[in-house]
């Protein structure tokens, strides 16, 4: 990857920002470790999220301040947030009672792999050296009703992370709806990868080429 190729696509703010964009009003939200979790800072205007977290929190906020935070007030993954006004506070057998029994209507992960009919990547990459990480995802990914994956569109290294089937560990199989990355949105059809729309900047061409399986272009729509 060229130095030119780290300057063309969106920040990892927004990218958070974008997914929020598509995060219907009155959801209820699940949000993974990492870029997932920037996207409490992005809720647009008139509109309300209810995040959820696997560690017994119902009515999440954002991280706090430097030094304004409540030590033991954290979210799944260690970090210190908030709580907004009607919060609720649980224990783990009924956190994922919730998520087990279809209660949340969207949770946002990062990702390892994404193939092209949905299955989903993100707790280990199976070497003799990985360090798992698997938390609540294949829970999530069983019982929420839609999944959103936000991710690097490519590793560090320039491999792509969208490819034709996963080659690590699976957190569960086709599970994933829409993928967000740092240069394009793209829907799971059962077609394979659709693209739904391009980060500023960026073409088609150059997405295709960094995407490890068959692009759709956007879908044109068809006249009554």
């Amino acid at each position: 990857m060229s130095a030119n190729d780290a300057k063309i696509g969106l920040s990892r703010e927004e990218m958070a920002q974008r997914v929020a964009m598509d995060i219907p009003d009155g959801s209820y939200v699940n949000l993974g470790i990492g870029i997932p979790e920037l996207i409490t800072r992005f809720v647009p205007e008139g509109r309300e999220f209810i995040y959820h977290t696997e560690n017994g929190l119902l009515g999440m906020g954002p991280s706090p301040a430097e030094g304004e935070g409540e030590p033991e007030l954290i979210n799944a993954g260690k970090r210190q947030v908030t709580a907004i006004p009607g919060a609720s506070y649980f224990q783990h057998p009924d956190s994922f009672a919730m998520i087990r029994g279809g209660h949340l209507d969207l949770c946002v992960l990062g990702a390892l792999q994404v193939a092209n009919n949905g299955d989903l990547a993100n707790w280990s990459t199976g070497g003799p050296d990985a360090i798992p990480a698997v938390g609540g995802a294949m829970d999530l990914v069983a019982g929420v009703k839609s999944v959103f994956v936000v991710t690097q569109h490519c590793t560090k290294h320039g491999d792509p992370k969208l490819v034709d089937a996963c080659t690590y560990p699976l957190t569960g199989p086709g599970v994933v709806d829409r993928i967000y990355t740092d240069l394009a949105v793209i829907a799971v059809t059962d077609e394979g990868f659709q693209l739904v729309e391009l980060s500023p900047g960026v073409t088609f061409d150059y997405v295709a080429e960094r995407t490890g399986a068959p692009l759709l272009p956007i879908a044109t729509p068809t006249a009554s």
